[in-house]
């Protein structure tokens, strides 16, 4: 059995068509593909990036995100529709009654902009927070790893995303750590060769053993699915994940879900009550 797929974008993340768009990855066509595929449960958490831009080039992300990168270079993300997003939510849960839907968001570098965003929305409100560090500084500004690849030595990059992430869970605002290998994705293969993961270990390890003293769960992102990581995570105390495809469109929903379960069983971790619960050891 499929557990919850816990990342989960439609319209309403700024990176995919938007609410009033004809794009395909709407809320009600990633319910029916749940309910194709046998996925009981999922959570839609949208991008929620809170009064930060950073520097960008219309090269390195889709169309539906360079659109908001301004004439000065900035990508700047727009807030979250929360009122719209969650009359979404409920007008789905009535059309789908079998399958559980959560609400929730992928809260972008937390501890930058805790505070504002606590007075601005109630993050009571969210069946699940997922926490994401996307950007790293630079000088004044901040940037994203697939831009700074382009001006910085890739260990670098690599370097100084792992450093940040003890600042990161600061944030008391969220409980699930998501894709801590982001920086990999655009791992420059021309310039650097292939990821070796061994060679950045003791980051990845530090990096790690912070999120589990915290008491915050993994998430097992299946864009790229290693076993390194869920192995170092727990030889380093991690006791809880959860399973994301981080889809934006439906047909993504729930990729690489059997392999990652067999895989986070091997070391030891184990499905709980209900789907849409963590994993934990």
């Amino acid at each position: 059995m499929l557990t919850a797929d816990s990342h989960v974008h439609s319209e309403w993340s700024w990176d995919t068509g938007g609410p009033h768009s004809e794009a395909s990855g709407t809320m009600a066509a990633t319910c029916e593909q749940a309910q194709r595929i046998g996925l009981p449960a999922l959570v839609f958490t949208e991008h929620f990036d809170f009064e930060e831009t950073w520097r960008a080039g219309t090269e390195e992300f889709p169309v539906a995100a360079s659109r908001h990168i301004n004439e000065a270079g900035y990508l700047v993300p727009p807030p979250l529709d929360v009122e719209g997003y969650f009359a979404a939510i409920a007008g789905c849960r009535r059309l789908f009654p079998d399958l559980t839907i959560l609400s929730g968001v992928e809260f972008g570098q937390p501890h930058l902009v805790e505070d504002r965003a606590r007075q601005l929305v109630d993050l009571t409100r969210f069946d699940r927070i997922n926490g994401s560090l996307h950007t790293l500084p630079v000088g004044p500004d901040r940037a994203e790893p697939v831009t700074l690849y382009r001006w910085w030595d890739p260990d670098d990059v690599m370097s100084a995303y792992l450093d940040e992430v003890p600042a990161m869970l600061a944030s008391t605002t969220f409980e699930v750590f998501t894709h801590l290998d982001y920086a990999v994705r655009h791992w420059p293969l021309e310039q650097a060769g292939p990821f070796d993961p061994r060679r950045f270990e003791e980051q990845f390890r530090a990096a790690l053993r912070a999120i589990a003293e915290s008491g915050r769960a993994l998430e097992m992102n299946t864009r790229r699915l290693s076993s390194w990581l869920p192995q170092w995570w727990t030889e380093e105390g991690g006791r809880a994940v959860s399973f994301g495809s981080d889809a934006h469109v439906p047909t993504a929903l729930a990729s690489g879900f059997p392999e990652a379960q067999h895989m986070l069983e091997h070391f030891g971790f184990r499905r709980g009550r209900r789907p849409e619960h963590l994993w934990t050891r």
